[in-house]
Order: C-alpha cells, then sequence, then structure tokens
C-alpha cells in the first residue's frame, strides 16, 4: 500500500510542473532531485505541457553549443565570416542531466541565461551523497524544489492532475491574478524567519502563488496558494525550521482605530496569508528527509583544485605539460595549434587552389584543425589509516604523528594533503580531514586514547570513503595503512575472528578496484603473513617496520609512493 506521504510528494511534483507550466519563464525553472527510474521518466513525460522547444543538454556542454559562435572551418573555407546558433538562441525549455556533476563555469553562464530571461531549466539531480547536488548559484535561481528519491512507482498517477486545456486558460488568466502588498510583506517576513537571506525566494514565491491562483481559476491569491508556494519555493531554501518567530516580531504593525473601518471597507477583498506557524508546518512536510544537512554539508565542501603535484595525469587545453597536437573540432574551450594547422594543410594547397574557382591563396579544411593539449598533474591526499587498538597504541599513534608532520614539512613543495583515520574499539573516526596545515594536524592528533579491539575493516572502509571522496574532488588519493594485523572486530561491531577478515578482504578488493595506490605497514615485532596477503589483494606494497620511528616511516612512505 502507498503510504500518505509518496503520494503528497507526487501531487506536489505534479502541482510543481503545472505551475512551471504556466510561468516557465519568470519562475526560472525547477530542480528536480530523483534517481533514474519509472518515476522520474514518468514526470518528464508530462514537461511537454511547458509549451517551450526542449532541448537536453549535459554537464560537458561547450560554450559554443550554448551560445553559437563562430564556424572557423566553414569561415576559412568560404572567405566569410559564418556562425552557428546556440541553442541559447531562441526561448528553451532546457533539461539538465546529471546536474550534480555541473561544473562552476556551466552553473554561471546558465545562471546568466536566467536572469536574461532566455530559457527555462529542469536540473535532473540524481546525486546520492551530500557533496553530490546541483551547485548553489544555480538551485537559488530555480524557484520549485521537487523531490521523488522516495516515491514508489505505484504512487503515480495514470492521468496529470493538471489538463493541457486548464494550463492555456490558466496562462492567459496570469496576468490578471494580483497580489495584496501584505502578503508580498508577509511573504519576505517568512523567508527571513525560515532563515533564507536572498530576495530571490520571496520573488519567485510571489510569482508561483500568481501562477497557482490562475490555475485555480482566480485573479486574488489566497491562503491555499500561499501556502503552496511555500512548500515549493521555501522548503529546500530553509535553514531554520525549530518553529516560527515570535508573533510580534513577524506581525505587521495594526492600523489605528479610526482607520480601521476605511481600511477593511476599502480591502475587504484582500486576503491575508495564514499565520507563520501554519506556513512552517506546510515546509516541514514538503522538505525531503535530511535535505537540509545535505545542503549545509553541501554548502561548506571545499572543493580540491588541479595542480602540478605528484597526482594522476590529467588532459587538459589549457595548462601543463605540453604534448602533441590532435586533430578535432573547436569546441569553445580547446585552442587551435596554429603552427599544426597550417602545417597540416601546407601539403594539399596546390591541388585545393587548382579546384578553388575563387583564387584563395589559402585552403583550410575541417580536417587540418588541430588543438593544442596539455598534461597535468592533480594534488595528491595521503590517507593515513592508523590502528589505534591494543597496549602499543600511544606508541604507534605518535610514531604515524612525527610521520604526518614530517610529510607536511614537504607538502608545500609537492603539493600534498594528508588525511589520518584511526581505529579502534568497534569504530573507524576521521581525526583529520585533508589538510596542509601543520598547526591544524598537530591540534587533531593530541590525546586520543587507545585500547580495544582492532576493527581493521572498519578502517579501510572509512579510508576508502575518503579516497573516493577525494576522487571525485580532483585529488589522487593514496591509502597508507599503519597497523599490526591483528584485526577482531567485524563491520557489525561483533568480535568475530572470521567475519572480521571477510570484511577485511571485501573491502580491500573494492580499493583495489578504485585503484588506489597503497602501502601496508606492517609495526607488529615479527612480520605478519596476513598482512602481505592484504597488501597484495589491495594491489599495494608491503613494508614491514618493527618500532619504526617517524623518519623511517616517512622515507618508506615517500619511497613506496614515488617509486
Amino acid at each position: 500500500m502507498t503510504s500518505p506521504a509518496a503520494l503528497a510528494a507526487w501531487t506536489r511534483a505534479e502541482t510543481a510542473l503545472a505551475v512551471l507550466a504556466v510561468d516557465p519563464i519568470g519562475l526560472g525553472g525547477l530542480w528536480l532531485r530523483a534517481r533514474s527510474g519509472p518515476v522520474r521518466e514518468h514526470f518528464l513525460e508530462r514537461v511537454g505541457a511547458i509549451r517551450l522547444p526542449q532541448r537536453r543538454i549535459h554537464p560537458t556542454i561547450t560554450d559554443s553549443q550554448l551560445f553559437g559562435g563562430v564556424d572557423l572551418s566553414a569561415t576559412l573555407s568560404s572567405g566569410r565570416l559564418v556562425t552557428d546558433r546556440g541553442i541559447l538562441s531562441s526561448p528553451a525549455s532546457l533539461i539538465l542531466t546529471m546536474a550534480e556533476r555541473c561544473s562552476q563555469g556551466l552553473s554561471a553562464r546558465l545562471g546568466q541565461a536566467l536572469d536574461a530571461r532566455a530559457c527555462s531549466l529542469i536540473a535532473l539531480d540524481e546525486g546520492s551523497d551530500s557533496d553530490e547536488m546541483l551547485p548553489a548559484a544555480l538551485a537559488e535561481r530555480l524557484g520549485l524544489f521537487v523531490a521523488l528519491e522516495d516515491v514508489p512507482a505505484r504512487a503515480v498517477s495514470g492521468d496529470p492532475a493538471w489538463s493541457a486545456d486548464a494550463i492555456t486558460a490558466a496562462r492567459e488568466r496570469l496576468c490578471f491574478v494580483s497580489v495584496s502588498p501584505q502578503t508580498g510583506d508577509r511573504m519576505v517576513l517568512l523567508a527571513a524567519s525560515l532563515g533564507i537571506d536572498s530576495l530571490r525566494a520571496p520573488l519567485l514565491a510571489w510569482r508561483a502563488a500568481r501562477a497557482l491562483a490562475a490555475l485555480h481559476g482566480r485573479t486574488d491569491v489566497g491562503d491555499e496558494d500561499v501556502l503552496s508556494a511555500a512548500e515549493l519555493v521555501f522548503a529546500h531554501r530553509a535553514t531554520i525550521l525549530q518553529g516560527a518567530q515570535p508573533e510580534e516580531e513577524c506581525a505587521a504593525p495594526e492600523p489605528e482605530e479610526t482607520d480601521r473601518n476605511d481600511i477593511s471597507q476599502s480591502d475587504s477583498k484582500e486576503t491575508l496569508v495564514p499565520p507563520e506557524d501554519v506556513v512552517l508546518d506546510a515546509v516541514r512536510a514538503a522538505l525531503p528527509p535530511n535535505l537540509l544537512e545535505q545542503l549545509t554539508a553541501h554548502r561548506a565542501l571545499g572543493r580540491g583544485g588541479a595542480g602540478s603535484g605528484a597526482g594522476q595525469r590529467l588532459k587538459g587545453n589549457r595548462r601543463g605539460r605540453p604534448l602533441p597536437s590532435r586533430p578535432g573540432h573547436p569546441d569553445g574551450r580547446s585552442r587551435i595549434d596554429i603552427v599544426a594547422t597550417l602545417r597540416a594543410a601546407a601539403p594539399w594547397q596546390p591541388v585545393r587552389r587548382a579546384m578553388s574557382p575563387r583564387g584563395h591563396l589559402l585552403h583550410i579544411r575541417p580536417a587540418d584543425i588541430r588543438l593544442r593539449r596539455f598534461e597535468d598533474r592533480s594534488d595528491r591526499l595521503l590517507i593515513f589509516a592508523v590502528d589505534a587498538s591494543g597496549s602499543a597504541a600511544m606508541t604507534r599513534l605518535a610514531e604515524a604523528k612525527g610521520a604526518v608532520e614530517l610529510l607536511l614539512t614537504e607538502a608545500y613543495a609537492r603539493r600534498d594533503h594528508v588525511a589520518l583515520v584511526a581505529f579502534r574499539g568497534s569504530t573507524a573516526e576521521m581525526l583529520l580531514p585533508p589538510t596542509r596545515s601543520l598547526v591544524q594536524t598537530k591540534r587533531r592528533l593530541t590525546a586520543l586514547p587507545g585500547g580495544g579491539g582492532t576493527p581493521l575493516a572498519a578502517g579501510l572502509q572509512a579510508a576508502e570513503q575518503a579516497a573516493h571522496h577525494a576522487r571525485r574532488h580532483g585529488l589522487t588519493p593514496s591509502i597508507v595503512l599503519l597497523t599490526d594485523g591483528r584485526g577482531n572486530i567485524a563491520l557489525d561491531g561483533t568480535a568475530n575472528r572470521a567475519l572480521a577478515a571477510t570484511d577485511t578482504e571485501a573491502a580491500a578488493r573494492r580499493i583495489s578496484a578504485l585503484g588506489v595506490t597503497s602501502l601496508v605497514i606492517d609495526t607488529s615485532n615479527r612480520p605478519q603473513a596476513s598482512l602481505q596477503t592484504l597488501s597484495e589483494t589491495l594491489g599495494g606494497t608491503y613494508v614491514a617496520l618493527p618500532r619504526a620511528s617517524a623518519e623511517r616511516l616517512s622515507d618508506a612512505v615517500s619511497a613506496a609512493l614515488e617509486g
């Protein structure tokens, strides 16, 4: 049986789509957070009601495809300027797939187009983690938000809630819908009470309320229109949901007694906004679970940049070590290698001049164009996974601290980041997020208690998650595991050596599948065969260093990871 919450979410999605169809340019667009599946496809089938030419774009679309530009090969061949028309040359309804991978540059360009009211955008966000989300600058410009992540396919109704005729009639009625000044003022106060500091939000809610009133055949915005607009516009922007502000802080001052009768007679047709606590309840109902925490984490998330350190090689067209040019088509981002292009076209000039009726001296064809290429290296992240269990835990942590501090002294030259994961008892903990700060490292490494079991599987799992997170943000991760190899705690927290060994092997295979460079440092008094096997499963390097000092650990890490 379908839950009432799922039915309400689908009804809200249909309402949002109808509102967008009434005023697509004014509302900017819709942010749809949903996984690929039948529910999302059924929703997209109804996008045709927007009645704008639909164009699908992807996160790697080029500027020339968006805005148009000079067709270089056609211009050189014809001897006159030839331009291409871009997608944004005429109003269109854009559908951005994989919106969670949208770059900051594309976000700025689309935001500029939305501000100029050149298009309407539906962003399809398939992100599953808190750091996989639509860029904040673009999300702010999209008026509506819909989350269908927890909606089953059986909750999808067969027929649309709003017919095409109803939407057409609402478009014609929209210009006659009025909003009272009191309603507009209360929308601004409500946005402020929800912790929304942008003026775009109340303006978009104002437009959404007008579209909702037009859909219901009214020329005045009513209480139900304000409630629905708050659910669609304010829910995902809210940062304060503990409760409404006191009435005396939000309420507008009452008119004097002498003017009350005149005002009630002259404004008898104007509707008042419902109390803030009612709207807050509606916003809470529309807000997906844990979305506020995900948005907060996403806003605070820093992005690693590419550098010239010891990370993986990246192909680019702007910076780095030059590589041989390759044939290609100019896309607005790549640079043309003029010398290589002329060199490729030179042998064919006599033949082309003889075949050309216009007598041009230089003939460049699309196949002659060569694009410049560069090779860059991303920053590297060293993830130390340190065993903090048992009687020797404090000694190993002191050794790891010394090794990390020694590596940090070279981080500015090698452009390395360092992170520290400690595992003890039944869990693993990220003690040190990726950083180059020596002061922060010393602060985070102080006074960690030792003892308890050895959750080796949890430590590897935490290191895997850190490596996966780093790779998504342009860093090249490497894992350094510092342990004596006596894992006895499984991932579920139980003291089961057999299950712990199975979980450890599974985590090691996942790390190996990621292609992450790894180093296993055996700190036991005698080399452990289990750690050698674990190193082979990781596809990494095994180093036996009993009673290792910080200098020896630093030398071993540098030799194993750079060799």
